[in-house]
């Protein structure tokens, strides 16, 4: 099978709209045929690793169009003998689109990229497409054969080009100083909130302090530029749907959120119970507080290198998971053991839940040396899973 952006069958659905608008001349296209080639061997799979991720075609089907990358000989730059493959640090979403060029000889553009960076992708890989009407992005799952139509409005216009402003700080100056006050405010939101626990100046954000009114006001001021940029990105979304789906939109609403509960509930809280800790509001405002923190999350969105690690651990989220599994099962194991071994004459191992403890500080090498076996048999335990961690984890 090969890897693309759009499945087998609609690759054949596509090939015989193609070829219906062709009027069935397999010449049409400029000379090239719009089905995708089949291997006849072995030898003419051609093998694309793009950022990581695997894709399969022939040399054949890249062959159709020799003034690109992919189709002439310039692609041999890019071998990588140890992978056995093209390796191209690039786009992957773009490549899915260029990658469905080749097989079909219609360009269909991934609504997900910008379209700079899908310009810029297609650059590189030579592809030269003429403009024209058709030639609009068809989004995975949309049924293919119904005609493709461009006709976006002024509304959809403006709402694209300040989508683009908020999420790209390379599309202009403006976007990007956008981008530096956002980081600015971040850092300030940060800051605020580390000072709030000090106790050298925790007392300034109290209300009656003469620094109160300052910090409340920069707190306010944050928030107002946190709470605008979501409600743009929120009405400038491509998709409603697609916004719920996207993580940084929600911790983005998780970080503001405290402010305003806090609000909310400091507007209908006893002034005599919030002091006893015991109105329903004042445990409210706790829990809400701590969602604070969401707020250093929102770097992420401005390191595309921390994006690709998020994205990598994504991708691999199989393996972590089965490795989760086999710590949890390797501590509550030996946890439970060391209680029954060790429970009698230490009572740092008074309960099972402290013997996993000691078991997961143990099997990851760690060692804080708070909870440690006293018997024999303990030291023999603790000494035989010490050396199945050791050997078990990769050496640096």
């Amino acid at each position: 099978m090969f890897k693309s952006g759009y499945r087998q069958r609609d690759i054949i659905r596509i090939n015989k709209r193609n070829n219906a608008e062709d009027g069935g001349n397999p010449n049409a296209n400029g000379g090239k045929g719009t089905a995708v080639p089949i291997p006849t061997t072995s030898a003419d799979l051609c093998h694309i690793n793009v950022s990581g991720k695997q894709y399969i075609t022939t040399h054949s089907c890249l062959q159709q169009y020799p003034l690109t990358l992919l189709g002439s000989n310039d692609k041999e730059l890019f071998w990588i003998p140890e992978l056995k493959s093209y390796y191209f640090n690039r786009n992957r979403d773009c490549f899915e689109s260029i990658l469905t060029f080749y097989q079909t000889g219609r360009e269909f553009r991934p609504l997900s990229v910008d379209d700079d960076i899908y310009e810029a992708e297609r650059k590189f890989f030579r592809i030269e497409m003429k403009k024209r009407a058709a030639d609009t992005a068809i989004p995975l799952g949309d049924s293919l054969d119904a005609p493709a139509i461009c006709c976006e409005g002024d509304w959809k216009s403006t709402k694209k080009q300040v989508h683009k402003f908020l999420m790209d700080p390379r599309c202009s100056n403006w976007a990007t100083a956008w981008h530096i006050m956002d980081i600015l405010f971040i850092c300030t939101s940060i800051t605020l909130l580390v000072m709030e626990t000090d106790h050298n100046v925790k007392d300034a954000f109290k209300e009656g302090h003469a620094a109160y009114n300052y910090l409340f006001g920069l707190n306010v001021l944050v928030i107002a530029f946190f709470t605008t940029d979501l409600l743009i990105r929120f009405v400038t979304w491509p998709g409603l749907l697609n916004f719920w789906k996207n993580l940084f939109n929600i911790l983005d609403i998780l970080s503001i959120l405290p402010f305003y509960v806090s609000l909310i509930a400091e507007a209908f809280e006893d002034p005599t119970a919030v002091q006893q800790q015991e109105h329903k509001s004042y445990v409210v405002l706790r829990v809400c507080r701590i969602f604070r923190i969401v707020r250093v999350f929102k770097f992420i969105r401005h390191s595309q290198d921390l994006i690709m690690i998020i994205k990598v651990v994504g991708h691999a989220k199989k393996e972590l998971c089965l490795l989760i599994l086999l710590l949890f099962i390797f501590s509550v194991s030996f946890g439970s053991l060391m209680y029954y071994i060790e429970h009698k004459e230490n009572p740092k191992f008074g309960t099972i839940m402290e013997g996993c403890w000691w078991a997961i500080v143990t099997i990851t090498t760690i060692g804080y040396g708070d909870v440690v076996p006293q018997t024999w048999l303990g030291k023999v335990v603790g000494s035989l899973v010490l050396t199945m961690a050791s050997s078990s984890w990769p050496s640096q």
